[in-house]
Protein backbone atom coordinates (compact mmCIF):
# COMPACT_ATOMS: atom_id res chain seq x y z
CA UNK A 1 0.00 0.00 0.00
CA UNK A 2 1.73 3.62 -0.90
CA UNK A 3 1.53 6.29 1.55
CA UNK A 4 -1.66 8.24 1.65
CA UNK A 5 -1.96 11.62 -0.03
CA UNK A 6 -3.61 13.65 2.80
CA UNK A 7 -1.96 14.07 6.40
CA UNK A 8 -3.35 15.35 9.50
CA UNK A 9 -3.59 19.08 9.82
CA UNK A 10 -2.77 17.91 13.80
CA UNK A 11 -0.63 15.24 14.36
CA UNK A 12 -1.34 15.22 18.01
CA UNK A 13 -3.05 12.21 19.26
CA UNK A 14 -1.89 12.21 22.95
CA UNK A 15 -4.03 11.11 25.47
CA UNK A 16 -2.38 13.62 28.11
CA UNK A 17 -1.33 16.30 27.84
CA UNK A 18 -3.72 16.12 25.16
CA UNK A 19 -3.98 18.57 21.96
CA UNK A 20 -4.63 22.13 22.20
CA UNK A 21 -8.18 22.98 20.79
CA UNK A 22 -8.30 24.11 17.46
CA UNK A 23 -6.77 28.13 16.60
CA UNK A 24 -5.06 27.97 20.10
CA UNK A 25 -1.92 30.93 20.11
CA UNK A 26 0.46 31.17 22.65
CA UNK A 27 -0.25 35.24 22.28
CA UNK A 28 -3.49 34.75 23.11
CA UNK A 29 -2.16 34.04 26.98
CA UNK A 30 -0.79 37.27 26.85
CA UNK A 31 -2.70 38.75 29.40
CA UNK A 32 -1.05 36.19 32.29
CA UNK A 33 -0.29 37.74 35.33
CA UNK A 34 3.34 36.44 35.82
CA UNK A 35 5.22 37.87 38.67
CA UNK A 36 2.21 38.98 40.66
CA UNK A 37 1.06 36.78 43.53
CA UNK A 38 -1.65 34.23 42.91
CA UNK A 39 -3.10 35.88 46.67
CA UNK A 40 -3.32 39.37 45.01
CA UNK A 41 -7.20 40.42 44.22
CA UNK A 42 -6.53 40.08 40.27
CA UNK A 43 -4.71 36.84 39.99
CA UNK A 44 -7.78 35.98 42.68
CA UNK A 45 -9.91 36.91 40.63
CA UNK A 46 -8.74 34.91 37.68
CA UNK A 47 -8.93 31.92 39.95
CA UNK A 48 -12.17 32.39 41.06
CA UNK A 49 -13.39 33.01 36.98
CA UNK A 50 -11.44 29.86 35.90
CA UNK A 51 -13.89 27.83 39.16
CA UNK A 52 -16.72 29.98 37.53
CA UNK A 53 -16.39 28.72 34.33
CA UNK A 54 -16.04 25.48 35.04
CA UNK A 55 -19.31 25.21 36.67
CA UNK A 56 -21.16 26.94 33.81
CA UNK A 57 -19.53 24.94 31.19
CA UNK A 58 -20.11 21.60 33.05
CA UNK A 59 -23.52 22.73 34.55
CA UNK A 60 -22.85 21.92 38.35
CA UNK A 61 -25.64 22.34 40.54
CA UNK A 62 -26.00 25.52 42.71
CA UNK A 63 -24.58 23.95 45.97
CA UNK A 64 -21.87 21.64 44.42
CA UNK A 65 -18.29 23.06 45.20
CA UNK A 66 -15.23 23.39 42.84
CA UNK A 67 -12.22 24.09 43.47
CA UNK A 68 -8.25 23.93 42.25
CA UNK A 69 -6.55 21.34 43.23
CA UNK A 70 -2.37 20.64 42.87
CA UNK A 71 -0.87 17.99 41.23
CA UNK A 72 -3.40 17.28 38.58
CA UNK A 73 -6.27 15.08 38.53
CA UNK A 74 -4.04 12.51 40.61
CA UNK A 75 -3.67 15.03 43.84
CA UNK A 76 -7.12 16.28 43.81
CA UNK A 77 -8.24 12.22 43.47
CA UNK A 78 -5.64 11.73 46.16
CA UNK A 79 -6.38 14.19 48.60
CA UNK A 80 -10.32 13.39 48.41
CA UNK A 81 -9.63 9.66 49.08
CA UNK A 82 -7.14 10.61 52.06
CA UNK A 83 -9.81 13.05 53.30
CA UNK A 84 -12.72 10.86 53.61
CA UNK A 85 -12.76 7.56 53.19
CA UNK A 86 -12.32 5.15 56.73
CA UNK A 87 -16.05 6.41 57.86
CA UNK A 88 -17.82 3.23 56.44
CA UNK A 89 -16.60 0.21 53.85
CA UNK A 90 -15.75 0.87 50.20
CA UNK A 91 -15.84 -1.00 47.08
CA UNK A 92 -13.64 0.30 44.67
CA UNK A 93 -13.95 -0.74 40.61
CA UNK A 94 -10.79 -1.14 38.64
CA UNK A 95 -10.87 -2.47 35.27
CA UNK A 96 -7.78 0.11 33.96
CA UNK A 97 -4.54 1.02 35.57
CA UNK A 98 -6.17 4.29 37.18
CA UNK A 99 -8.54 2.10 38.77
CA UNK A 100 -5.76 -0.31 40.49
CA UNK A 101 -4.44 2.72 41.57
CA UNK A 102 -6.81 3.73 43.75
CA UNK A 103 -7.51 0.30 44.93
CA UNK A 104 -4.10 0.25 46.14
CA UNK A 105 -4.22 3.53 47.50
CA UNK A 106 -7.46 2.51 49.46
CA UNK A 107 -6.43 -1.29 50.45
CA UNK A 108 -2.25 -0.54 50.83
CA UNK A 109 -1.40 2.87 51.95
CA UNK A 110 -4.44 3.79 53.64
CA UNK A 111 -4.61 0.38 55.12
CA UNK A 112 -8.85 -0.03 55.57
CA UNK A 113 -9.20 -3.23 56.00
CA UNK A 114 -13.23 -3.33 55.09
CA UNK A 115 -12.51 -2.96 51.10
CA UNK A 116 -14.38 -5.04 48.24
CA UNK A 117 -12.61 -4.72 45.03
CA UNK A 118 -14.39 -5.48 41.72
CA UNK A 119 -11.92 -5.87 38.97
CA UNK A 120 -12.51 -6.55 34.93
CA UNK A 121 -10.10 -7.43 32.10
CA UNK A 122 -8.65 -4.75 30.09
CA UNK A 123 -11.47 -4.02 27.20
CA UNK A 124 -14.48 -4.88 30.37
CA UNK A 125 -16.70 -3.80 33.32
CA UNK A 126 -16.97 -5.14 36.59
CA UNK A 127 -20.39 -6.38 37.77
CA UNK A 128 -21.67 -2.95 38.43
CA UNK A 129 -24.79 -4.89 40.02
CA UNK A 130 -22.76 -6.21 42.77
CA UNK A 131 -22.09 -2.67 43.74
CA UNK A 132 -23.43 -1.33 47.22
CA UNK A 133 -23.74 2.23 47.25
CA UNK A 134 -24.54 2.11 51.25
CA UNK A 135 -20.70 1.56 51.05
CA UNK A 136 -18.80 4.40 50.01
CA UNK A 137 -17.78 3.87 45.88
CA UNK A 138 -14.48 4.40 44.14
CA UNK A 139 -14.83 4.43 40.77
CA UNK A 140 -12.89 6.07 37.14
CA UNK A 141 -15.98 7.06 34.72
CA UNK A 142 -13.62 6.49 31.74
CA UNK A 143 -10.62 4.15 31.53
CA UNK A 144 -8.04 6.28 30.28
CA UNK A 145 -5.72 3.72 29.70
CA UNK A 146 -8.72 0.59 28.75
CA UNK A 147 -10.53 2.88 26.71
CA UNK A 148 -14.11 1.30 28.23
CA UNK A 149 -16.75 4.15 29.97
CA UNK A 150 -19.65 3.74 32.17
CA UNK A 151 -22.27 3.52 29.94
CA UNK A 152 -24.60 5.81 32.46
CA UNK A 153 -25.28 6.33 36.36
CA UNK A 154 -28.09 3.92 36.72
CA UNK A 155 -26.97 1.63 38.68
CA UNK A 156 -26.00 4.42 41.70
CA UNK A 157 -28.51 4.41 44.14
CA UNK A 158 -30.18 8.14 44.28
CA UNK A 159 -30.76 7.44 48.10
CA UNK A 160 -27.73 5.89 49.01
CA UNK A 161 -25.77 6.12 52.13
CA UNK A 162 -22.21 6.31 50.67
CA UNK A 163 -20.27 8.59 49.11
CA UNK A 164 -19.84 8.39 45.42
CA UNK A 165 -15.43 9.13 44.01
CA UNK A 166 -15.00 9.33 40.58
CA UNK A 167 -12.32 10.05 38.88
CA UNK A 168 -13.72 11.43 35.75
CA UNK A 169 -10.27 13.19 34.40
CA UNK A 170 -10.49 11.73 30.71
CA UNK A 171 -14.38 11.88 30.79
CA UNK A 172 -15.28 15.58 32.06
CA UNK A 173 -16.25 18.07 29.30
CA UNK A 174 -16.78 15.35 26.98
CA UNK A 175 -19.12 12.40 28.44
CA UNK A 176 -22.56 13.11 30.46
CA UNK A 177 -21.89 13.06 34.23
CA UNK A 178 -24.77 12.31 36.65
CA UNK A 179 -24.18 14.65 38.82
CA UNK A 180 -26.88 13.66 41.40
CA UNK A 181 -25.12 10.79 41.63
CA UNK A 182 -21.32 11.59 42.11
CA UNK A 183 -20.39 13.32 45.59
CA UNK A 184 -16.60 13.63 44.51
CA UNK A 185 -15.37 14.08 40.94
CA UNK A 186 -12.04 15.11 39.69
CA UNK A 187 -10.36 15.97 36.29
CA UNK A 188 -7.16 17.50 35.29
CA UNK A 189 -6.82 20.52 33.05
CA UNK A 190 -4.73 18.85 30.24
CA UNK A 191 -7.29 16.37 29.43
CA UNK A 192 -10.45 17.34 27.84
CA UNK A 193 -9.80 21.26 27.17
CA UNK A 194 -6.37 20.66 26.09
CA UNK A 195 -5.22 22.81 29.03
CA UNK A 196 -1.77 22.40 30.73
CA UNK A 197 -0.57 20.33 33.21
CA UNK A 198 0.00 20.02 37.32
CA UNK A 199 -3.45 21.51 37.52
CA UNK A 200 -6.63 19.05 39.29
CA UNK A 201 -10.30 20.36 39.69
CA UNK A 202 -11.99 18.83 42.33
CA UNK A 203 -15.59 18.71 42.76
CA UNK A 204 -17.80 17.95 46.12
CA UNK A 205 -21.68 17.59 46.57
CA UNK A 206 -23.27 18.53 49.97
CA UNK A 207 -22.89 15.38 50.76
CA UNK A 208 -19.48 15.35 50.28
CA UNK A 209 -18.88 18.71 52.11
CA UNK A 210 -20.82 16.89 55.35
CA UNK A 211 -18.83 14.10 55.19
CA UNK A 212 -15.81 16.37 55.43
CA UNK A 213 -16.99 18.41 57.98
CA UNK A 214 -18.16 15.47 60.31
CA UNK A 215 -15.45 12.94 60.11
CA UNK A 216 -11.87 13.09 60.81
CA UNK A 217 -9.81 10.18 59.11
CA UNK A 218 -7.37 8.58 61.62
CA UNK A 219 -3.96 9.26 59.71
CA UNK A 220 -2.27 12.49 59.44
CA UNK A 221 -2.94 14.49 56.72
CA UNK A 222 -0.13 17.05 54.83
CA UNK A 223 -0.68 20.20 54.68
CA UNK A 224 -1.66 19.87 50.64
CA UNK A 225 -4.87 17.23 51.44
CA UNK A 226 -6.47 19.27 54.43
CA UNK A 227 -10.14 20.76 52.69
CA UNK A 228 -11.59 21.86 56.11
CA UNK A 229 -10.18 24.39 58.79
CA UNK A 230 -11.54 24.48 62.51
CA UNK A 231 -13.85 21.34 61.84
CA UNK A 232 -15.47 23.56 58.64
CA UNK A 233 -15.09 23.13 55.08
CA UNK A 234 -11.79 25.62 53.72
CA UNK A 235 -14.08 27.73 51.64
CA UNK A 236 -11.55 30.02 50.39
CA UNK A 237 -10.51 26.82 48.73
CA UNK A 238 -13.68 26.96 46.34
CA UNK A 239 -13.15 30.42 45.83
CA UNK A 240 -9.55 30.24 44.25
CA UNK A 241 -7.75 30.41 47.26
CA UNK A 242 -5.44 27.57 46.60
CA UNK A 243 -3.79 25.12 48.72
CA UNK A 244 -0.11 25.71 46.46
CA UNK A 245 1.01 28.42 44.33
CA UNK A 246 -0.53 27.68 40.61
CA UNK A 247 1.44 28.48 37.36
CA UNK A 248 -0.85 32.05 36.05
CA UNK A 249 0.27 31.19 32.60
CA UNK A 250 -1.53 27.85 32.99
CA UNK A 251 -4.55 29.45 34.26
CA UNK A 252 -4.72 31.88 31.45
CA UNK A 253 -4.62 29.42 29.60
CA UNK A 254 -7.59 27.14 31.14
CA UNK A 255 -9.57 30.30 30.40
CA UNK A 256 -8.84 30.84 26.83
CA UNK A 257 -9.90 26.79 26.68
CA UNK A 258 -13.06 27.37 28.59
CA UNK A 259 -13.73 30.36 26.43
CA UNK A 260 -13.12 28.19 23.41
CA UNK A 261 -15.18 25.32 24.57
CA UNK A 262 -18.64 28.28 25.02
CA UNK A 263 -17.83 28.73 21.61
CA UNK A 264 -18.20 25.71 20.12
CA UNK A 265 -21.64 25.09 21.93
CA UNK A 266 -20.61 24.51 25.69
CA UNK A 267 -20.71 20.94 27.10
CA UNK A 268 -23.02 19.40 24.25
CA UNK A 269 -20.66 20.85 21.25
CA UNK A 270 -17.85 19.39 22.90
CA UNK A 271 -19.66 15.65 23.14
CA UNK A 272 -20.66 16.19 19.98
CA UNK A 273 -17.45 16.94 18.89
CA UNK A 274 -15.33 13.59 20.63
CA UNK A 275 -18.24 11.50 19.93
CA UNK A 276 -17.87 12.21 16.06
CA UNK A 277 -14.72 11.10 16.13
CA UNK A 278 -15.40 8.05 17.87
CA UNK A 279 -18.43 7.62 14.68
CA UNK A 280 -15.21 8.16 12.31
CA UNK A 281 -12.87 5.43 13.86
CA UNK A 282 -15.65 2.97 14.64
CA UNK A 283 -16.94 3.42 10.86
CA UNK A 284 -13.49 2.44 9.64
CA UNK A 285 -12.93 -0.48 12.51
CA UNK A 286 -16.03 -1.98 10.79
CA UNK A 287 -14.54 -2.25 7.95
CA UNK A 288 -10.80 -3.20 8.81
CA UNK A 289 -9.95 -6.50 8.60
CA UNK A 290 -6.66 -5.99 11.17
CA UNK A 291 -7.74 -3.82 13.87
CA UNK A 292 -10.69 -3.82 16.62
CA UNK A 293 -11.84 -1.55 19.89
CA UNK A 294 -10.82 -2.97 22.84
CA UNK A 295 -13.85 -2.18 24.53
CA UNK A 296 -16.04 -5.24 23.26
CA UNK A 297 -19.49 -3.94 24.35
CA UNK A 298 -20.43 -0.99 21.93
CA UNK A 299 -22.06 1.42 24.71
CA UNK A 300 -18.59 1.40 26.30
CA UNK A 301 -16.75 2.29 24.68
CA UNK A 302 -14.84 5.68 25.45
CA UNK A 303 -15.14 8.54 22.92
CA UNK A 304 -11.60 10.48 24.01
CA UNK A 305 -9.06 7.67 24.79
CA UNK A 306 -9.98 5.26 21.94
CA UNK A 307 -8.22 2.19 22.50
CA UNK A 308 -7.42 -0.27 19.45
CA UNK A 309 -6.57 -3.75 19.14
CA UNK A 310 -4.81 -5.96 16.24
CA UNK A 311 -6.62 -8.88 15.77
CA UNK A 312 -5.20 -10.47 13.03
CA UNK A 313 -4.10 -13.88 12.51
CA UNK A 314 -0.21 -13.23 12.29
CA UNK A 315 -0.24 -10.72 14.90
CA UNK A 316 -2.37 -12.84 17.14
CA UNK A 317 0.11 -15.68 16.61
CA UNK A 318 2.97 -13.62 17.72
CA UNK A 319 4.27 -14.34 21.57
CA UNK A 320 3.09 -10.85 23.55
CA UNK A 321 6.61 -9.74 23.48
CA UNK A 322 6.59 -9.50 19.88
CA UNK A 323 2.90 -8.00 20.04
CA UNK A 324 4.20 -5.58 21.98
CA UNK A 325 7.35 -4.58 19.97
CA UNK A 326 5.11 -4.69 16.73
CA UNK A 327 2.53 -2.42 17.82
CA UNK A 328 5.47 -0.19 19.01
CA UNK A 329 6.59 -0.26 15.48
CA UNK A 330 3.28 0.50 14.36
CA UNK A 331 2.91 3.78 16.45
CA UNK A 332 6.73 4.47 15.44
CA UNK A 333 6.35 4.40 11.78
CA UNK A 334 3.06 6.67 12.03
CA UNK A 335 5.39 8.93 14.49
CA UNK A 336 8.47 9.24 12.22
CA UNK A 337 5.70 9.94 9.62
CA UNK A 338 4.73 12.62 11.12
CA UNK A 339 0.97 11.64 11.16
CA UNK A 340 0.55 10.68 14.77
CA UNK A 341 2.69 11.78 17.86
CA UNK A 342 2.18 9.66 20.95
CA UNK A 343 -0.73 6.81 20.61
CA UNK A 344 1.18 3.95 21.77
CA UNK A 345 -1.08 1.94 24.28
CA UNK A 346 -0.39 2.99 28.00
CA UNK A 347 2.26 0.48 29.53
CA UNK A 348 -0.01 -1.50 31.60
CA UNK A 349 -2.61 -2.11 28.66
CA UNK A 350 -2.45 -4.54 26.36
CA UNK A 351 -0.75 -4.07 22.58
CA UNK A 352 -2.12 -1.77 20.29
CA UNK A 353 -2.84 1.63 19.54
CA UNK A 354 -4.48 4.66 21.72
CA UNK A 355 -5.68 7.60 19.83
CA UNK A 356 -6.96 10.51 21.84
CA UNK A 357 -10.97 11.65 20.44
CA UNK A 358 -11.61 14.44 22.62
CA UNK A 359 -13.64 17.74 21.76
CA UNK A 360 -9.84 19.78 20.97
CA UNK A 361 -9.38 16.80 18.08
CA UNK A 362 -10.75 17.90 15.10
CA UNK A 363 -12.57 14.73 12.86
CA UNK A 364 -11.04 15.78 9.92
CA UNK A 365 -7.91 14.70 11.68
CA UNK A 366 -8.79 11.39 12.69
CA UNK A 367 -10.27 10.92 9.19
CA UNK A 368 -7.41 11.75 7.78
CA UNK A 369 -5.36 10.01 10.32
CA UNK A 370 -7.16 6.50 9.53
CA UNK A 371 -5.58 5.38 6.41
CA UNK A 372 -1.90 5.78 8.07
CA UNK A 373 -3.00 2.99 10.00
CA UNK A 374 -3.68 1.08 7.43
CA UNK A 375 -0.47 2.07 5.89
CA UNK A 376 1.77 1.21 8.83
CA UNK A 377 -0.09 -2.06 9.63
CA UNK A 378 0.71 -3.24 6.10
CA UNK A 379 4.40 -2.44 6.76
CA UNK A 380 4.97 -4.39 9.33
CA UNK A 381 2.89 -6.92 8.85
CA UNK A 382 5.26 -7.45 5.57
CA UNK A 383 8.45 -7.16 7.06
CA UNK A 384 7.89 -10.00 10.13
Amino acid sequence: MSKPDTRPGNANFSSGPCTKHPGWRIADLAGALVGRSHRSKPAKAKLALVIENCCAVLGLPDDYRIGIMPASDTGAFEIALWSMLGDRGVDVLAWESFGHVWASDTMKHLGLDDVRLFEAAYGELPNLASVDCDRDVVTVWNGTTSGVRLPHGDWIAADRAGLVFCDATSAAFAMKLPWDRLDVTSFSWQKALGGEAAHGMLILSPRAVARLESYTPPWPLPKLFRLTKGGRLNAGLFRGETINTPSMICVEDMLDALSWAVAVGGLDGMIARSEANLAAVAAWVEASPWAAFLAAAPETRSCTSICLSIVSPWFEGLVPEDQALAAGRLAGLLGEEGVAFDIEPHRDAPPGLRIWGGATVETADIEALLPWLDWAYGQIARTD
